[in-house]
């Protein structure tokens, strides 16, 4: 692809270490490094802690600028606009469209500012927020650039679908408002084959792009030494320790993990460890306490430079999604799972497109979501010794089918392709 001028409008960026913020930091990083002049329109950081981060909270309250250097040369730097917004302490889904809304009037400034600077070839939205689209819309008319719309949550669907919004008037107008901006992007992409052939059937038309979500496996690879990596995290070299590590929200149902402690608290040396932050976190930590789980474990969100022996450290790994989000949000945590060669419990009901990656591959065990029992077994299985060679299996997928290159290339490509 030529160097282009390329704007970015997302509600999370760099220097979030999970979600979306991470995928966005990076495609802007690769895309940068590739001779592209990037521009980035986003808030101050704040996910999954729902609270803005040190240093960025001295200025949360108003616009400001910084830049990220990319090459060693500190040539071609990406251009960062932070804009202010409302960030609810206990998210519900009201209050994240309205965290959502206030995004996007305050992205309205930057992307005003934007109509008198020179033009950006691309424009690229990722939803969630969805709304962020809009803008791009006005951007596309106004200046005539090419409207690129990557879909990595489905979030009205997943908010419907777990009753995070109620009212079917609202939904309805959502749902409108997603239709009209996915058939006015020109190009239209998403993380996996079921969130494609859903959008597909939202926005009436037969290409969307295979967009999935990335992993650097040279950041993320296999540890031998896992006796001693347990004991750098605090752990005894001898436990066997069952990790879950990323965002603690609803979708999950992560107290799943707690009830399957619960019941096999008598394993010695059996250690679960919930490793992040979220909204539900403090109603996780008040059941390990009224079930007075003491093989469960809290603990922060590991730094960037840690999180690969971090990852290693696990003997198994969880990805629990309930039943409803489960073909709606490709879990991104898999990714670097899959890197380091990690057994992952993964629930996914038969029929979506996860169960089928990870069946089809054999890179994981399956168990049906919400169904303690079924977890339970499959924790007690993935701990028989016998399973090395779904680690083996992890690993070569996640070199094969998910480097970061090779993604971000065939995306490169679809852009250009776009006339």
């Amino acid at each position: 692809m030529a160097e282009k001028r390329i704007l970015l409008i997302g509600g999370n960026f760099y220097p979030e270490l999970t979600g979306i913020g991470k995928y966005n930091g990076e495609m802007m990083d690769w895309l940068a490094a590739q001779g592209n002049i990037c521009t980035v329109i986003t808030t101050y950081p704040y996910y999954p802690d729902w609270k803005v981060k040190t240093p960025y909270n001295k200025k949360a309250y108003w616009f400001s600028k910084d830049f990220k250097q990319v090459n060693a040369d500190a040539s071609n730097p990406i251009k960062i606009y932070r804009c202010p917004h409302f960030i609810p302490a206990n998210p519900s889904g009201f209050t994240r469209i309205l965290s959502d809304i206030s995004f996007c009037l305050s992205a309205t400034v930057m992307v005003f500012f934007l109509l008198f600077k020179k033009k950006y070839d691309y424009v690229i939205t990722v939803s969630p927020p969805f709304l962020t689209g809009i803008l791009a819309i006005v951007y596309k008319k106004i200046k005539g650039a090419k409207f690129f719309y990557h879909v990595q949550d489905l979030q009205i669907d997943a908010a419907a679908d777990l009753q995070m919004i109620k009212s079917r008037l609202l939904i309805r107008l959502l749902f409108r408002i997603e239709r009209f901006i996915m058939k006015q992007a020109d190009l239209l992409s998403s993380i996996s084959e079921g969130m494609i052939d859903r959008i597909k059937q939202k926005a009436g038309r037969e290409r969307v792009s295979f967009f999935p979500n990335w992993v650097d496996t040279t950041l993320f690879f296999p540890i031998a030494e896992k006796d001693r990596l347990k004991e750098a995290f605090g752990f005894q070299a001898t436990d066997e320790v069952i990790l879950y590590s990323g965002a603690i929200g609803e979708k999950q149902g992560l107290e799943a993990i707690l009830y399957t402690a619960d019941s096999l608290k008598n394993r010695s040396g059996l250690k679960f460890v919930i490793c992040g932050s979220g909204p539900y976190k403090k109603k996780l930590e008040d059941l390990k306490t009224n079930l007075q789980t003491e093989n469960v474990v809290f603990l922060p969100l590991q730094p960037a430079e840690k999180l690969n022996g971090f990852l290693n450290m696990a003997d198994v790994h969880l990805v629990i999604q309930k039943t409803n989000a489960s073909d709606l949000v490709m879990p991104s945590k898999l990714t670097a799972i899959l890197a380091v060669g990690g057994l992952a419990v993964i629930t996914a009901p038969v029929k979506s497109s996860l169960f089928k990656i990870v069946n089809n591959n054999q890179i994981g065990l399956l168990a049906e979501p919400e169904n303690q029992a079924a977890l339970t077994e499959a924790i007690q299985k993935a701990l028989n010794p016998e399973m090395g060679h779904i680690n083996d299996n992890a690993r070569n997928y996640a070199k094969q089918y998910l480097s970061i290159n090779e993604i971000l290339k065939k995306y490169a490509q679809d852009m250009a392709s776009i006339k």
